[in-house]
């Protein structure tokens, strides 16, 4: 049985309530993944789920694989890929959107000792000719099937000299000058012998775009893998569960709640690879498939409260998580009175595993990102460094500067980028350049982005809470506040607003809306620009992408 296989890892302590308020990681220097869970849980407990995967309508495919599925899938792939000269320290990119084979590729990728760097379908050549350059890319799987996805990355390369050794295509028909990977595959012995891997070796790259600038290369080593243990009792996974994280391979929270976490304690992990997100289906299969736990960004919740959800049979639904966005309490309270889950939100980036959360057996306050996890000393600084108080706003930090060493879970560092790595990382502090502020009692509330932060006429405002407010008005579906540039007050803050259906924009509802915020919040908080629009941009997790709207105001 690998039940609580995971606690030769750690060590851990709770309170007398049972909340988890210790811990700490005992990682191997050889640790791998691959080898020490998906192939260990493969000889231990070979039929038990690991990975429940259903593909896109109308056909909706289903397939189930074990842990020895798993484990046997992921051999086959390396040996593959060894016989094609993919080596420990290489680069591939992975480009396979929710596609079951993602997870045999990793997992092959980690007993190389080669690194992953996944990536959106959605790039363009533009962005492959960026990404294969920065990172050193010498070999990409891809799927096929997906429009422009095979002729960007044929065009990137070629714009390259040809610069790719070996290029895999799976899930599609084949591609002149592509290696069929699904044919290929199943020519492969089964059996790859362990190789010499280093729990401090780089494991995985992900792209990470930020307000400005090109996409950062944020590294990851072995331990990384490992620290996701505290990412798992975040989202409350269990033995025998089925758990549920909406997010595409192409984003780092793939790896949060798709991966390793929900593997090291014995849940298997449900992908719907879709299309198009669409409520009322995501809320069918949930059902159908007897989902567990779940998480989601705050959006997705907001468009699940526009359908009928009690129709919908969520018995086997145990636990419910958020992340990606600060959470507005309206979406809380709406999601509580028709599943009876409260929504237990926490904080992270691409650079860490959870880092601040509601855990399972603690309160939740609708807004707040909960309490530091154990694993990191975090604090919030101003802007010369000091702590402040409660109530006052600052940036979240985690601390290595008082005699504790950095902790499994942060990031190596920016690739090949010294300078930037230190601006964030430096006298032993790790800045995540995120904004809150902690009540009495030592929650953590959400304010923004440092780039987020509106700065107007001397007032620093934060887009949150004005979103909060805006969201609790009837006619209001989703919002995203910014700042927009003022001749005289340097910015102002705008409302960027998708009304529910049936509602027109119109000067009164401006004017009504504006009166909404005053009513409920500082009165030099409110909206001095409301734009109405049919959609908000969105990354295709469905997190809100701010950084677009300021473009287009900056135009």
């Amino acid at each position: 049985m690998i039940k609580g296989y995971y606690k030769k890892y750690i060590d851990e302590t709770h309170d007398e309530k049972g909340i988890l308020n210790g811990f700490k990681i005992n990682c191997p220097d050889n640790f791998n993944f691959a080898y020490d869970i998906i192939d260990k849980f493969g000889e231990m407990e070979p039929n038990l789920n690991a990975l429940i995967w259903v593909g896109p309508a109308p056909e909706n495919d289903e397939k189930f694989f074990n842990f020895s599925d798993l484990s046997r899938y992921s051999s086959k792939a390396a040996n593959l890929f060894a016989s094609r000269g993919i080596k420990s320290g290489d680069r591939v990119k992975l480009v396979l959107k929710g596609n079951y084979r993602f997870w045999f590729v990793l997992h092959a990728l980690e007993k190389i000792g080669a690194v992953a760097v996944p990536a959106t379908h959605l790039l363009t050549a533009k962005d492959y000719i960026y990404r294969f350059e920065q990172a050193e890319i010498k070999h990409i799987v891809a799927i096929g099937g997906e429009p422009n996805v095979a002729k960007n990355i044929n065009d990137a390369d070629s714009e390259l000299g040809n610069v790719l050794i070996n290029k895999f295509i799976t899930g599609g028909d084949s591609i002149d000058g592509w290696i069929d990977f699904d044919a290929e595959l199943e020519k492969q012995s089964d059996v790859f012998e362990r190789r010499d891997v280093k729990a401090d070796d780089m494991m995985l790259m992900y792209f990470t775009s930020g307000t400005t600038g090109y996409p950062k290369m944020v590294t990851h080593n072995h331990r990384y893998s490992l620290a996701h243990i505290q990412t798992a009792a975040w989202l409350n996974n269990r033995y025998g569960g089925v758990h549920l994280t909406v997010a595409d391979t192409g984003w780092a929270k793939a790896m949060w709640g798709k991966m390793y976490g929900q593997f090291i304690h014995g849940s298997a992990v449900f992908v719907y690879d879709y299309e198009k997100f669409i409520p009322a289906k995501m809320l069918e299969v949930i059902s159908k498939y007897k989902v567990t736990s779940f998480c989601a960004p705050p959006t997705m919740y907001r468009f699940f409260i526009q359908e009928d959800v009690k129709s919908y049979d969520l018995s086997a639904l145990e636990y419910c998580c958020t992340a990606g966005e600060a959470l507005n309490p309206e979406v809380f309270d709406r999601w509580l009175e028709f599943t009876g889950h409260k929504m237990m939100e926490g904080f992270g980036q691409t650079e860490t595993v959870i880092t601040i959360a509601n855990l399972p057996g603690t309160e939740p306050r609708p807004g707040s990102m909960g309490k530091p996890m154990p694993l990191y000393e975090v604090d919030i600084i101003d802007e010369d460094g000091n702590s402040v108080g409660a109530g006052e706003v600052g940036e979240i930090i985690l601390r290595c500067d008082r005699g504790n060493t950095p902790p499994d879970g942060l990031f190596q560092g920016y690739h090949n980028n010294e300078e930037l790595t230190s601006s964030v990382w430096n006298n032993g502090i790790y800045h995540t350049g995120d904004t809150a502020w902690k009540d009495e009692d030592g929650y953590f509330w959400y304010v923004g982005r440092n780039d987020d932060i509106i700065k107007s006429s001397g007032y620093r405002i934060g887009p949150f809470e004005i979103e909060s407010v805006l969201i609790t008005h009837p006619l209001v579906m989703e919002c995203a506040v910014t700042g927009a540039p003022d001749p005289i007050r340097g910015q102002v803050v705008k409302a960027t607003i998708v009304l529910v259906k049936g509602a027109q924009g119109s000067d009164e509802l401006v004017k009504e809306l504006q009166k909404h915020v005053t009513d409920n919040t500082a009165p030099y908080k409110y909206p001095r620009i409301i734009e109405f629009a049919n959609e908000l941009p969105k990354t295709i997790s469905g997190k809100i992408k701010r950084t677009d709207i300021r473009k287009k105001d900056h135009e």
